[in-house]
């Protein structure tokens, strides 16, 4: 009986460790070689959101899934690939919402032309609450 207890806490004290996530992808967190690639993949991952944090970056963020995509964006630019190429793959992959830049087409073209609409409800208010009353 005291046997089998013993086990079971050895068996719940080391179930953390096989929830634990593997090694990140090899290049999620190494550096290319040559500068100017790692360059360019730095301005990419800044431009990509994690879709888990969905607030950072995935240069900034520590997430599994962030790794993996930093790993991809770095494979990608030593294959040659341009950064629009990369950023389309990656749109394909995981969806619009993933680029910080809203696309200017379809429902981005919303949130690029809003903040116009905005200023223009804003001034049409403003001008008639302060334009005087002619008599």
């Amino acid at each position: 009986m005291k046997r089998g207890i013993v086990i079971g806490g050895l068996i719940l004290l080391t179930a953390p460790l096989a929830a634990q996530q593997g090694a990140p992808p090899p290049k999620a967190n190494v550096q290319l070689e040559d500068p100017v690639q790692e360059a360019r993949a730095l301005e990419l991952m800044e431009r990509l959101r994690c879709i888990q944090c969905q607030g950072q970056s995935i240069h900034d963020s520590d997430a599994p899934i962030a790794g993996a995509m930093r790993h991809e964006v770095r494979v990608q630019i030593e294959a040659g690939r341009s950064d629009a190429e990369i950023e389309s793959w990656l749109v394909q992959r995981y969806g619009e919402w993933i680029s910080f830049v809203p696309p200017t087409h379809g429902s981005g073209l919303l949130l690029w032309i809003m903040p116009l609409l905005l200023l223009a409800a804003a001034l049409l208010v403003a001008r008639g609450r302060f334009r005087k009353e002619k008599k």
